[in-house]
């Protein structure tokens, strides 16, 4: 399967007091934190990417552009929908949406690079 502009992926969640800004230390409110926006965006991109590889292909992100618009409180689902925008070699790029159940709460470009799993492990472990 071929990644092509338009291909669509989505993830979403229950947001808890674990995934508040207060407790992943990224603010002192019990709100939705940026950093679990920014995962579950990058879910969303996961999910849209992941049909069309190999067993031995994956992506890794490499940079996230994120607008955090609105704040979630406790209690509220999140979700994220992605849209590949453009696709150059190895590199795609996706538009990425987030909403909770009042509306939209962000909006980020994102890159991804699609790699040879092991090759990326065995490079990334060859640190230690």
């Amino acid at each position: 399967m071929e990644i092509t502009v338009g291909r669509k992926g989505e993830a979403s969640s229950l947001v808890e007091r674990e995934d508040t800004a207060q407790e992943v230390g990224s603010g002192d409110l019990l709100v939705y934190a940026t950093p679990c926006m920014a995962a579950l965006m990058e879910g969303a991109a996961c999910d849209a990417l992941a049909p069309t590889l190999d067993e031995a292909h994956t992506t890794v992100g490499v940079s996230l552009c994120l607008e955090h618009l609105s704040a979630t409180p406790v209690g509220l689902e999140v979700r994220a929908e992605a849209e590949v925008t453009a696709v150059e070699g190895n590199t795609v790029t996706l538009s990425i949406t987030a909403y909770d159940e009042a509306g939209i709460i962000g909006k980020a470009t994102h890159k991804r690079v699609i790699v040879a799993a092991q090759k990326f492990l065995d490079k990334a472990y060859s640190k230690l």
